[in-house]
């Protein structure tokens, strides 16, 4: 029988930010792929009842919070074989004025919040369960970035806020937390190569959920397939890097933009 590379099923997946807009679009994949899955989210509450997928109230923010996660998940499944950092803090184009200021009035207070969250939550999520993963020689972690990760965003796109008397920036904190994840990528992934245990960073175009009518049009523009993502088609490639299909695969971005980064 030949065995089917894709294949997940019993696997224990971690996914941080499990309960937003793309955690809930990956666990209910994964679990369609009879993985278990485990959601952790600031947003879940304290006690919840066993179920798959399950959600496990987590602050990715604070190392003991993690550490009491992973124990309660190696209680009941083990130590993960995969862990997904998808939590991040964003600012989208209704976002108050605070949190996209321009560059010059940007507070720092704002800055650290967000640097707390996409980066250093990414990297106590690895430090606590990817190290976990190691010391049993195998896994996959994926980190979740965002082409204004590899590109300057285009401040164009949000300038219909400004005719509205809203002025919006997509702001510089998002842009080097995502741009930081990158190489926290290639960090881990040479660190733990002879452990087993795979990181690559999956770096995603923006997906419609609802926003302005005009904001769409300014982005569509920009995009070769000339719409922006539905939520579900970044599954494929989370189970493709999650799968032996990836086995040979350490160390690299994969970017799904529409074609945003070709031009």
């Amino acid at each position: 029988m030949v065995r089917d590379v894709f294949d997940i099923s019993g696997r224990v997946i971690a996914i941080t930010g499990g309960l937003g807009q793309l955690g809930k679009q990956f666990s209910s994949e994964l679990v369609r792929r009879k993985a278990k899955v485990v959601a952790l989210d600031v947003t879940a509450p304290a006690r919840t009842r066993l179920s798959n997928p399950w959600a496990l109230h987590c602050d990715i923010t604070s190392e003991r919070s993690l550490r009491e996660c992973l124990q309660k998940i190696r209680d009941r499944w083990g130590v993960p074989h995969g862990l997904i950092n998808n939590a991040a803090l964003d600012a989208p184009p209704n976002a108050p004025p605070a949190d996209v200021a321009a560059f010059e009035t940007y507070s720092a207070e704002t800055w650290r919040r967000v640097i707390d969250v996409n980066l250093t939550g990414s990297f106590l999520a690895c430090q606590v369960i990817g190290s976990a993963m190691a010391k049993e020689r195998r896994g996959s972690i994926i980190n979740i970035s965002s082409i204004y990760g590899i590109l300057s965003p285009d401040q164009r796109i949000y300038e219909y806020r400004e005719r509205d008397g809203a002025p919006f920036k997509k702001p510089i904190a998002y842009s080097a937390s995502k741009a930081g994840i990158l190489n926290l990528s290639r960090y881990l992934a040479t660190y733990w190569a002879k452990q087993g245990v795979r990181v690559n960073t999956l770096t995603f175009g923006g997906v419609e959920n609802r926003q302005d009518p005009r904001f769409i049009e300014g982005y569509r523009a920009r995009v070769p397939l000339d719409r922006m993502a539905a939520a579900h088609e970044y599954n494929g490639a989370v189970v493709f890097l999650l799968s032996e299909a990836a086995s040979y695969m350490t160390g690299s971005n994969v970017v799904l933009d529409g074609g945003w980064s070709a031009w």
